[in-house]
C-alpha cells in the first residue's frame, strides 16, 4: 500500500494515500472523525472527468500512523506538504471537507500557493467554529466541551449517534440508509481515540480569520444551509466574505454530510469549478 513518510524532529509519521487517474491533481482532505473513504461519491466522478485524484488519511485516522501528540494544524499541513513534495505535484487543487478545510488554509499560510492552482472548502470549519463575543453565530463552548467530555468518557457511544446529526438523518432517509451510518461508525470507531480527541480540539479551537488573506487562489465554497455541525453563519458565510476570489454555493436543505446526501449537486459544483 502507498505511504509517504513525514520525518520531523521528534516523530516519524506514515501517511496512507490513494492515487488514481491522470491529469491535473486534485487532493481530497477528509473531515472528522472519518477517513479518505468518505470521498467515495466524489472520487469516481473526479477521475471520470479526467483528473488525477489523490486522497489520504489524516494522521491518527484510517490507515495512517497514530502518534500520541502533534495534531495541531501546522503539523497536519506539514503532512499535506510532504505528500505534495514527495509526489512532485504541481498546479494542484486542494479540496478540504469540514476539518480538512483547516489543512487547506494552513497549508497556504505556511507553504504558499506556488504548487496550488485552486482550492475548495466543502462544509468547512473555516474560519471559526467556536462561539465568541465577536463570533456570536459559532457553536457555544459548552456544546464543544460536551463533545470532548463524551469522547473521553465513552467515545464509541458518542460516535454511534454522531452521524445522525451529521447527515440530518431523519430528513434524508432517502439518500442515507442505516447501513451508511454503520459504515461511518466502523470508520470513526477504528480511529485512534487520542487522535479523535486531539483533532477535535484543533478544529474547535483554531481561529483562521486572520489567515483568510492567505487564500489567494480561486476558491470554491460549498455549504449547506441546514448544517447542524458547522452552521453556515459561522463558516461558509464568513469564508465567502473573507476570501477575495471565491465562488460560493449554498446547498438548500444541505446537512453537514452533503457529500453523501447531495452528492450529485456537490459533484456538479466541483467539476464545474475544476473546469472553469
Amino acid at each position: 500500500m502507498p505511504y509517504i513518510t513525514n520525518k520531523r524532529e521528534k516523530e516519524t509519521v506514515d501517511i496512507f494515500y490513494e492515487d488514481y487517474g491522470e491529469g491535473q491533481p486534485v487532493i481530497l482532505i477528509h473531515g472528522w472523525p472519518l477517513s479518505s473513504k468518505a470521498w467515495e461519491q466524489q472520487r469516481w466522478k473526479i477521475i471520470e472527468e479526467g483528473y488525477r485524484c489523490i486522497s489520504y488519511d489524516r494522521r491518527g485516522f484510517g490507515r495512517s500512523s497514530a502518534p500520541w501528540d502533534s495534531y495541531d494544524y501546522s503539523t497536519l499541513a506539514s503532512d499535506l506538504a510532504e505528500l505534495i513534495n514527495q509526489l512532485d505535484l504541481k498546479d494542484a487543487v486542494l479540496v478540504g471537507f469540514s476539518m480538512g478545510g483547516g489543512e487547506v488554509v494552513r497549508y497556504l499560510t505556511d507553504f504558499g500557493s506556488d504548487k496550488i492552482a485552486k482550492a475548495a472548502l466543502i462544509s468547512s470549519i473555516i474560519p471559526l467554529v467556536k462561539q465568541k463575543d465577536d463570533n456570536p453565530d459559532g457553536v457555544p463552548e459548552e456544546d464543544i466541551q460536551g463533545i470532548l467530555d463524551a469522547l473521553q468518557s465513552n467515545r464509541v457511544a458518542f460516535l454511534n449517534d454522531f452521524h445522525k446529526n451529521f447527515y440530518n438523518y431523519e430528513d434524508n432517509k432517502d439518500t442515507v440508509k442505516i447501513q451508511n451510518l454503520g459504515y461511518d461508525f466502523n470508520i470513526a470507531s477504528s480511529a485512534s481515540p487520542r487522535a479523535t480527541i486531539q483533532a477535535a480540539i484543533a478544529w474547535a479551537d483554531t481561529d483562521f480569520r486572520s489567515e483568510l488573506k492567505n487564500v489567494t487562489v480561486p476558491t470554491l465554497i460549498v455549504h449547506g444551509d441546514a448544517d447542524n455541525i458547522v452552521p453556515i453563519e459561522t463558516a461558509g458565510n464568513q469564508a465567502a466574505k473573507g476570501i477575495k476570489d471565491n465562488t460560493f454555493k449554498v446547498v438548500k436543505d444541505g446537512p453537514h454530510g452533503l457529500n453523501l446526501t447531495h452528492a450529485n449537486e456537490l459533484n456538479t459544483y466541483l467539476i464545474d469549478f475544476l473546469k472553469s
